[in-house]
């Protein structure tokens, strides 16, 4: 494995990600949702992107104020949306699922940007949690919400066996084109 996919591992990069990132050039507009310790901010970061990050509770990329633009809301409240009217070259949202907001996040995929989706599905409560049915995808979830709008470029759903045990994740990369997207820069 070369340096820089060793590194990304090391960080707890979804495997996804990093396997679509060489359709995202540097210089895009990265977007990425819901973003936790920003392991995917700082990933898209590190690539020449500009990123901006969203949660509800920021202190954990607190350390990348003036690297990238941060942006505090409660996704889930009745607030305004808070990237009304923007458009991204990739929107990134991994482990993280609110129902009303895929035609939000979906809107905001500019012409021939991605949409890079990675969360837990129906089967996961097995296993572990989340287990709540309100917080698992349902089977053709992802691919139903990109209907119509976006090209499915690569799709997967299923169990993942882990060090820590296995997990149902249901994934997606979808593309606002409909042009064939050029897979030879990823690592398909």
């Amino acid at each position: 494995m070369p340096p820089f996919e060793r590194i990304c591992h090391l960080r707890g990069v979804s495997p996804w990600i990093e396997r679509f990132a060489p359709l995202v050039p540097a210089g895009a507009r990265v977007l990425d949702l819901a973003c936790g310790g920003g392991r995917h901010s700082r990933f898209f970061l590190e690539r020449g992107a500009l990123v901006t990050c969203v949660d509800r509770n920021i202190s954990a990329v607190s350390d990348l104020a003036g690297t990238l633009e941060i942006i505090e809301a409660d996704l889930e409240a009745n607030l305004p949306w808070p990237l009304a009217d923007r458009t991204f070259d990739a929107v990134v949202v991994v482990n993280y699922l609110y129902r009303p907001l895929f035609p939000r996040l979906i809107e905001a995929v500019a012409p021939g940007g991605l949409f890079l989706y990675e969360t837990f599905a129906l089967g996961n409560e097995r296993y572990d949690r989340p287990s709540d049915p309100k917080h698992l995808l349902r089977p053709g979830e992802l691919l139903s919400a990109v209907a119509g709008a976006l090209q499915v470029v690569a799709y997967e759903t299923g169990v993942e066996r882990h060090s820590v045990g296995p997990k149902v994740v249901q994934r997606i990369c979808a593309a606002r084109t409909a042009e064939p997207v050029p897979l030879d820069r990823a690592t398909i």
